[in-house]
């Protein structure tokens, strides 16, 4: 049969593509990150084989894809895309040595999504045009290249940084960083209960460290860019005339 490795997106079921969610709801097995909403799971038949990889380590994960995927179609659904810090490479490595038909379904990625669900646009004319993105925890321990990353200009969006914040910003700081430069973390990003703390980077692991995870981190202008689309659209928010109300009054006004 097949495998496909599809994107469940940032976090907000809503936000699978239709590919994905199509594959979701016909496949005979279906193995899930920990991230994976719940409402996407359910999608898939009732007669569907569920696998949660919450125990399996990477090598397990790899040879029940080989194995399941020699039989049966399978759907491996990650969150946010699969090539993006998702192992989505290393799968797909393992399911071709072993020879098994497999399939890559791009997902909406946290890259972008999380940041713009916050109104951060991780790039803004005159104000950024690169992104670099880092993980701020390396299976082996080691610390990103914090130089590079302070000299690199632009924005700065790290994903799973959130445990050791201040380890983080720290050693920006140290490596040339402006201590005063705008700081995000978004906690929960595309959820209900999303929230955002948003600091000088010096500042960010002292104002940020109670927020529930999954959490993105971005470094950058950009941030600032983001306080002032947060403030304007409060204030276009709080000017809109609720919609019932402004039927029941355009009624009662009508000879």
């Amino acid at each position: 049969m097949s495998v496909a490795l599809v994107g469940a997106g940032p976090g907000d079921p809503e936000l699978i593509t239709v590919r994905g969610l199509e594959l979701v709801r016909t496949c005979d097995v279906l193995m899930v990150d920990r991230l994976v909403a719940d409402e996407l799971v359910a999608e898939a038949p009732d007669d569907a084989l569920v696998i949660r990889r919450d125990d399996l380590d990477q090598e397990e994960v790899n040879r029940l894809l080989v194995e399941l995927g020699r039989t049966q179609a399978v759907v491996r659904l990650k969150g946010g895309d699969p090539f993006v810090f998702g192992r989505g490479g290393e799968e797909a490595l393992a399911l071709a040595e072993a020879g098994i038909p497999f399939d890559v379904v791009p997902g909406v990625s946290s890259i972008a999504a999380v940041p713009a669900a916050a109104l951060v646009p991780i790039t803004h004319r005159g104000v950024s045009d690169r992104v670099t993105i880092v993980s701020g925890h390396a299976d082996d321990g080691a610390e990103p290249n914090y130089a590079a990353l302070a000299a690199a200009g632009g924005t700065i969006v790290l994903f799973m940084a959130a445990r050791r914040l201040e380890r983080v910003t720290d050693g920006l700081v140290s490596a040339g960083l402006d201590p005063a430069t705008p700081a995000a973390v978004i906690s929960r990003g595309t959820h209900p209960d999303q929230a955002t703390v948003t600091a000088p980077l010096g500042k960010l692991a002292e104002l940020s460290h109670a927020l529930p995870l999954p959490a993105l981190v971005v470094v950058g202008d950009v941030v600032s860019v983001g306080e002032r689309l947060r403030h304007a659209n409060d204030d276009v928010t709080a000017s809109q005339v609720p919609i019932a109300q402004y039927f029941s009054s355009t009624q009662s006004s009508t000879p």
